[in-house]
């Protein structure tokens, strides 16, 4: 039977060079399923695959897309459906591995066929939302789809935006797109979770921090300031910097800052793939045991 296995975990845990170890011993390609290793511009602060890594095993989904294009989780399950029965014509087993929620749920459970939003519509919004503020935005989503105000993090302008862009421009409410119905798929799933002690996932954390400083994230986030708006810059890494940069705080603030919600970030991955009991999970150095483990999966 073919079966795609999803290596997930949160941020920092150790996916990137485990996954590249269990790609070679499988001799299959990596799907990457990280929403921002897809942007090529910023490989730093994404910790995206090193071309040594990319050279070892082909990734597909790592610096395909440019910070400047619209890029969602719908899309990517549509660009993985249609890339997995090419993988499959080749052999029984495809590799997936990556730590953002949305992206692997959209593959594996399906994601809610809302429609597509119009250049026209982002580019209003998006003026919309500067020029107005997200508490403005807010406050018209309430007005119209108080179902949806009720449930969305009002404090996330790409939450909010996209709902309020389909509210506009179907006339229609968000929510009534949203029918939370899994998808049959016609392949066997199988989720391999990668998790490690608290105290030593928060310490490979801030190391990492201090390693994309050393290796010019600062100078990687000054050449994207001018783009800050973007919402692929939305992101943890570049907000510190990007709010450092405009005296907001100084640089060291920012390191601390970004370690910060890293972690932070880290627990909200933990609490969303704890939630799913079909989860088997392995402490990244465990190498062997998951390789075995997959293996009954292929035979």
């Amino acid at each position: 039977m073919n079966t795609l296995v999803v290596l997930l975990g949160p941020t920092g845990v150790g996916k990137t060079d485990l996954c590249v170890r269990v790609a070679e011993a499988f001799r299959v390609p990596v799907i990457n399923a990280d929403s921002r290793q897809i942007f090529k511009e910023m490989p730093i602060g994404t910790a995206a695959p090193t071309p040594e890594q990319t050279a070892r095993v082909r990734h597909y989904f790592v610096a395909d897309h440019s910070v400047h294009d619209y890029y969602s989780a719908s899309r990517y399950e549509e660009d993985v459906m249609r890339l997995l029965p090419e993988m499959f014509r080749t052999g029984k087993l495809a590799l997936m591995s990556g730590g953002s929620m949305m992206y692997i749920d959209a593959v594996c459970n399906g994601i809610d066929d809302i429609p597509t939003v119009d250049d026209r519509t982002r580019e209003e919004l998006k003026e919309r939302l500067r020029q107005e503020g997200l508490p403005a935005l807010t406050e018209e989503l309430r007005r119209l789809d108080p179902r949806h105000w009720e449930e969305v993090d009002r404090n996330n302008p790409r939450r909010v935006v996209h709902a309020l862009e389909i509210c506009l421009m179907t006339g229609r409410p968000y929510s009534s797109f949203r029918k939370h119905t899994v998808k049959q798929r016609p392949f066997r799933i199988v989720k391999i979770g990668l998790n490690r002690p608290r105290e030593e996932l928060y310490d490979r954390i801030n190391r990492r921090v201090d390693r994309m400083m050393e290796e010019g994230l600062e100078e990687e986030a000054r050449r994207l300031y001018p783009l800050k708006g973007l919402n692929a810059l939305n992101t943890v890494g570049y907000k510190e910097l990007f709010d450092a940069f405009d005296g907001k705080w100084n640089m060291a603030e920012a390191v601390e800052r970004i370690k910060g919600n890293t972690r932070k970030y880290c627990r909200k991955q933990l609490t969303w793939f704890k939630r799913d009991g079909s989860i088997r999970w392995f402490h990244p150095d465990d190498e062997q045991e998951i390789i075995t483990y997959m293996t009954q999966f292929v035979e």
